[in-house]
């Protein structure tokens, strides 16, 4: 179990390409596979249309880039994009970490999290359920899930008296350029 002290975040660069291509192939290839196969070249394609340096977040657990998400603040919720973890990092606290801090900053501006997640991701589902999220539709490759508000107070340290648009987000960087999970 990585200490969650050890996990940051840094924005993605140009350079990053490459290893966000091999996090996705290892952590999601499986599931892609079952439900529309994998297809190398496509899968490239598909990456150089979504890959946009400063959209992504690189994950690093004890220095080492272990993952990436994406995260993006619309106006009535935060909508969870994507997040893979290479394969051997996985299951070890470092998603849940990422997620809840994400929880705790939509808590903080009053709302909630939204994301897809392919039906075929039994483990993915089964830890969106564990951190609140509930189901809200789906389509024939994907359920739909939603994280309400959680009734406990907002963090006073996550949010500050200005707008939300204002507001300390996880993409938010210390001036080293990495962020505190």
């Amino acid at each position: 179990m990585i200490m969650t002290k050890d996990i940051k975040l840094r924005k993605a660069t140009e350079a990053d390409r490459e290893f966000t291509y091999q996090t996705v192939k290892s952590a999601y290839r499986n599931y892609v596979e079952q439900v529309w196969g994998w297809d190398e070249e496509q899968q490239r394609k598909l990456q150089e249309e979504w890959f946009t340096p400063g959209k992504f977040k690189v994950i690093l657990a004890a220095g080492v880039d272990v993952g990436f998400l994406g995260v993006v603040h619309e106006p009535d919720c935060i909508r969870l994009k994507q997040i893979y973890l290479l394969l051997e990092h996985q299951n070890r606290g470092i998603g849940t970490a990422c997620l809840t801090r994400i929880l705790e900053e939509a808590d903080a501006l009053g709302l909630p999290v939204r994301l897809g997640v392919l039906k075929v991701n039994p483990r993915a589902m089964a830890l969106y359920r564990r951190l609140g999220f509930q189901p809200t539709g789906e389509n024939e490759t994907h359920v739909q899930m939603k994280r309400p508000l959680s009734r406990q107070e907002p963090k006073e340290n996550c949010i500050q008296t200005s707008p939300p648009s204002q507001a300390t987000r996880l993409n938010d960087e210390r001036s080293d350029g990495y962020a505190e999970i």
